[in-house]
């Protein structure tokens, strides 16, 4: 064994020795091609010896979170596009559905109702299978996969030739379309260091709040003078755009990939089967194996953490009040200020204005307060640092639901109200950005399964509170019904203070590491 080894060591050294002749004996032009190869062999060599494949140093420019500012910032422009579109589709419908019930000679109020947040639902299935495929084959082919199909779904219910063929497409496309929004969080977690992720957070975190809040005055218009077809029109050549960026501009970002790919050129380069990466170093399970721990996964961290458990259901109320006042605001404006399709939607601004807001205020102070924190905690990066704007944030929702709905019952002039879901969009977006920067900063490696738990409870709940909204403000009438939200959302104003309080040693304790 030692002779053999000795004799592999001399026809390496003599390779060497001829390779690097051959470069001494080019062209002046190819020296620099030649340094470069001889750069990448003594670094090959390197890690062969070692058996590890992994990043050339933290500064490694191939390390996604080295890449230029502008190979970021394609990848980011593309997805921040996406989560919006989704979103936008959700509710652009919404004004248009008194129309598609016409044309389908529909009556029922529930399935009106269900027509609208059937798309959310499609939220609800997506991530269950999207974050284990995007952490086992990669973000990109997820992607590239979900965005064309997403096309497809939204031009096939422009087609559609019944109300079940409409609902059922409106599913699958809320299904492929929910990719960004649920992976999109594992995206910025490989592109971002964490302290410079809360602004980038912020930003696409406004895609499911504005999109919602945009698609109804957009739709609004669009029902009244071209027909609901062409809403569905709209969203499958707008959908088509955005495959063909994703197409053009999007890469791969997953780490555990990219040093894959690394590891076989390396294997095929140096005839070494033994490298490994640090992920596949201790792997031993099959890719079926793997996918099925991936399914798993989000489920295990939504019902065994409580961090996840907590903030998912947080989320989720958010987001089931969020649908539920995109459903109603037609019921309530029409009723009680007699506004037109096209005027009910520039309702939704005052969401929109206070969404803005928070993303100026909760964006900013977000990044500088967790570095201030980690100033005076010797540069130690907790998640817990993301809490604190939040634990006066969260209390605007409450006071924007009684606000809206005590100003609705009296039928106070139209902008009263309107200045209440100001307050609303501050807490709604408040709450979600801050809940997915700091669920994304504590699941390092498994941001995409800790977000796909926290978007399939909100799409679950997102879908399903609308329906109960008409027929609750019918016995309580717009001041209780609201009254009645706000006190749940009141008690939920108390999680942001617990976490920060007590967040790491939950995170710590034993009872909660959850085995991955």
């Amino acid at each position: 064994m030692k002779e053999a080894a000795v004799e592999k060591e001399k026809d390496l050294d003599s390779q060497d020795i001829e390779e690097r002749s051959l470069a001494s004996n080019a062209p002046e032009n190819n020296l620099a091609p030649a340094k470069e190869a001889d750069a990448s062999m003594s670094a090959m060599e390197t890690e062969s010896s070692q058996g590890l494949v992994d990043w050339e140093g933290e500064d490694d420019p191939q390390k996604p979170m080295n890449w230029t500012r502008a190979r970021k910032a394609k990848n980011i422009v593309v997805i921040c596009y996406l989560t919006f579109l989704t979103p936008l589709g959700s509710t652009m419908f919404a004004p248009a559905i008194g129309s598609v019930m016409k044309d389908f000679n529909s009556t029922s109020p529930l399935l009106s109702s269900f027509t609208v947040s059937i798309w959310v639902l499609g939220y609800f299935f997506g991530p269950l299978f999207l974050a284990p495929l995007s952490e086992l084959y990669g973000r990109l082919p997820v992607y590239l996969t979900c965005n064309t199909l997403f096309t497809i779904f939204n031009l096939a219910t422009a087609l559609s030739p019944n109300l079940t063929s409409l609902i059922i497409f409106r599913f699958l496309a809320g299904t492929c379309g929910g990719c960004p929004i649920t992976i999109g969080a594992g995206t910025f977690g490989d592109l971002i260091r964490p302290q410079s992720r809360g602004l980038i957070i912020a930003i696409w975190s406004l895609g499911p709040l504005m999109g919602p809040i945009l698609g109804p005055i957009a739709g609004g218009y669009m029902g009244q003078s071209i027909g609901w077809r062409w809403i569905c029109w709209v969203m499958g050549i707008a959908s088509g755009l955005g495959a063909l960026l994703s197409f053009i501009c999007q890469e791969e970002t997953y780490p555990p990939i990219l040093l894959s790919r690394k590891l076989t050129k390396l294997r095929q380069q140096t005839g070494n089967p033994n490298l490994h990466t640090p992920y596949t170093l201790t792997e031993t399970r099959t890719p079926r194996q793997i996918f099925a721990k991936g399914i798993i996964r989000p489920l295990r961290l939504l019902f065994l953490s409580p961090i996840v458990a907590s903030l998912s259901l947080y989320q989720g109320l958010v987001y089931g009040y969020l649908y539920l006042l995109f459903t109603t605001f037609p019921l309530v404006f029409k009723s009680q200020y007699s506004f037109s399709v096209g005027t009910i939607g520039l309702t939704y601004l005052g969401l929109g204005v206070g969404s803005l807001l928070s993303l100026v205020a909760i964006g900013i102070a977000s990044d500088l307060i967790l570095k201030r924190l980690a100033a005076k905690h010797a540069a130690e990066m907790k998640p817990e640092f993301r809490l604190p704007p939040l634990i006066p944030s969260a209390y605007f929702l409450p006071i924007g639901l009684f606000w809206y709905g005590w100003a609705a019952e009296k039928a106070a002039h139209w902008i009263v109200p309107i200045l209440g879901t100001v307050w609303i969009g501050f807490g709604v977006n408040a709450v979600m950005m801050v809940a997915a920067t700091y669920l994304i900063d504590a699941h390092p490696r498994f941001e995409a399964s800790a977000m796909a738990a926290s978007t399939a409870v909100r799409s679950l709940i997102g879908a399903f509170v609308p329906l109960a909204g008409r027929s609750m403000y019918e016995k309580l009438g717009l001041g209780w019904g609201n009254s009645l939200l706000g006190f749940f959302a009141l008690a939920m104003c108390p999680l942001p203070w617990v976490f920060w309080r007590v967040g790491e040693r939950i995170r710590k304790n034993p009872r909660f590491q959850i085995k991955m």
